[in-house]
Order: C-alpha cells, then structure tokens, then sequence
C-alpha cells in the first residue's frame, strides 16, 4: 500500500493544494518498506489527484484540504486523512497504529463565499 504525505522539510505540510511535495511511503505488513520525497512542481489543486493516482498511492495525509480536493481525491480513488501535523515519519507511525483520525473537522477551506467573506483555518477547522 502506498501512503502519500504532504511535505516539506520532514514536517506535514499545512495546505494540500500548495504542497512543494509529498513523501510517499510503501507500507507492508504494518510496516514502511520504502519512502521517497517527490515534487510536486507546478501541477496545482485539480492535477494533485491524479498526480496521486498516477503513483498508486490510495491514502493521502495532509493538514487542510478543502472540499473540491476531497471530491477529486474521492473520485479518484484515494482515502484522505486530514488534520495531520508535526513529523510526516511519526504521522505515517499513527496511521499504521490506526491512531490518526480520518477526515473530520480539520477539513478547511481557504476560498471566499458568499455571505461569509474570507475564512482563517486553524486545525480545529473552520466556522461557517
């Protein structure tokens, strides 16, 4: 199974759609066989999916995403855990603990909508 972490400098990085890069874990028998650091270059928010996808990765970590990305992730195939921060080596220890939670209220989203004006996002998530 491959597991994919947003990245920079061996921390989670906060935001999905700006990750510089994802390290990517092979996970075995409840253990990481390999990992390996990849650029994300210039691909953006809708190309991250299928950047993903293209990897064979089926679970992705990160700090915030928003819900476009989810839809995109789901559509693809790849299981989103959100709410992620700290070390990515210790964040990948939880999830093969089955300790880090799944999607919950640590989803953001960073765009203006209607009525609400611009949003801040902590970990805890976000007001609507």
């Amino acid at each position: 199974m491959k597991v994919a972490v947003t990245y920079e400098n061996g921390e989670v990085f906060p935001h999905f759609g700006r990750t510089p890069q994802f390290k990517i874990y092979e996970i075995e028998n409840g253990e990481v066989k390999t990992s390996q650091v990849i650029n994300t270059g210039e691909t953006g928010h809708g190309a991250l999916a299928g950047f993903l996808r293209e990897r064979g990765v089926e679970v992705m970590i990160c700090g915030g995403i928003g819900g476009g990305a989810i839809m995109a992730m789901a559509e693809s195939g790849i299981k989103v855990y959100a709410g992620a921060s700290g070390d990515a080596d210790e964040v990948i220890k939880s999830y093969i603990d089955g300790t880090l939670a799944e999607i919950g209220d640590a989803t953001c989203d960073h765009h203006e909508h209607e009525g609400h004006g611009e949003h801040g996002c902590g970990h805890g998530g976000c007001h609507h």
